[in-house]
């Protein structure tokens, strides 16, 4: 069994409310949790724009789950209204 972790630091910078906030961060965690990830805001929950978001994958095999981190990645790099600034990953066998 393989899992990782991921920590996303996130910055919105068009966002001028906590429920605009809520709404970006509600779309992105349903499209992570497509992919089969376990997904939670973890800090910054009273800043309008920034935002940390923790997501848990497991996997039978090593390159199973390396293809679903990249899915992850994807997804907020397609973001438009969304800054990626921070991604770290961490991975146990």
């Amino acid at each position: 069994m393989f899992v990782a972790s991921v920590r996303v630091e996130l910055h919105l910078p068009h966002v001028h409310s906590l429920k605009e906030k809520r709404s970006i961060l509600n779309r992105i965690k349903d499209r992570m949790r497509n992919v089969g990830a376990a997904v939670a805001e973890v800090d910054h929950h009273e800043l309008w724009q920034r935002a940390a978001l923790g997501m848990a994958l497991v996997a039978g095999e090593a390159d199973a789950l390396g293809g679903r981190i990249n899915a992850l990645r994807d997804i907020v790099s397609r973001q438009h209204d969304v800054q990626l600034l921070d991604w770290i990953e961490s991975h146990h066998e």
